[in-house]
């Protein structure tokens, strides 16, 4: 028996229409090039929200050392990071101006607090230092879906709507920091400079449970990057704000 996820319909398919294409980038790949443009080598990187091990603090330790830090005890486990903090959510336990770099991944729909966090990120950012994030955007079906529905259901479906299997059940969501507007409006309030704040729409990943929901995604991520125009309704924000004071 093979392993090779080409064999499964999900492989054939994420193989012949986007990973197959030579102008083709996954969404994480794009996130993880963004942040090599401002991370020097042997950065002091903290991630927010690290969770275990994952593709994101691999590529984090290949640039510097990582400070994980997360509201889950399962970033304790994870080998990527040279030190792990379970934290309360808000108040980072860690000296100020001690980091060349903050990164979140898919972790600013779940603060409740944005602007209390943030206040934090700046704090503890060097003069200079950047916060590079993804996040979903609330203007993207799949987020206003979200807002719109409990959270039981999203524990009941969302993992299985990405054709995960033994994957951690979501976190409750707020969409409080998930449209660029809020972004920039938050991030200034708490003193940072915004550098960059553009949406994406990579590959349909949240409709992976069958070709049913695969194929009319594809169809709106085509028609979604096909214009500029269209950009505040693309899947995610990917946002750079630097300390500059």
């Amino acid at each position: 028996m093979t392993n090779d996820p080409r064999t499964t319909w999900r492989g054939r398919v994420l193989s012949k229409y986007y990973y197959g294409r030579p102008d083709w980038s996954d969404g994480t790949t794009r996130f993880h090039n963004l942040i090599a443009r401002y991370a020097a080598d042997g950065s002091e990187i903290l991630e927010l929200g690290a969770g275990p091990a994952n593709r994101t603090t691999e590529f984090l330790a290949g640039r510097g050392d990582v400070t994980g830090v997360d509201v889950d005890p399962d970033v304790l486990a994870n080998h990527f990071c040279s030190r792990a903090i379970v934290y309360d959510g808000v108040k980072l336990p860690l000296p100020s101006n001690s980091f060349d770099m903050v990164v979140s991944n898919y972790v600013c729909e779940h603060i409740e607090h944005p602007p209390a966090v943030c206040g934090e990120i700046h704090r503890v950012l060097r003069l200079g230092g950047t916060f590079i994030f993804r996040t979903p955007n609330l203007w993207h079906y799949v987020s206003i879906i979200s807002s719109l529905t409990p959270h039981w259901l999203h524990r009941l479906v969302a993992n299985r709507a990405r054709g995960l299997s033994d994957y951690h059940e979501p976190y409750p969501t707020f969409h409080r920091m998930n449209t660029r507007r809020s972004c920039r409006r938050i991030l200034r309030g708490q003193g940072f400079q915004i550098v960059r704040c553009t949406c994406i729409e990579p590959e349909p990943s949240y409709a992976m449970a069958s070709p049913l929901m695969f194929y009319p995604a594809m169809a709106w991520e085509r028609l979604i990057n096909s214009s500029s125009a269209l950009e505040d309704l693309r899947a995610n924000i990917l946002c750079v704000a630097r300390k500059d004071g």
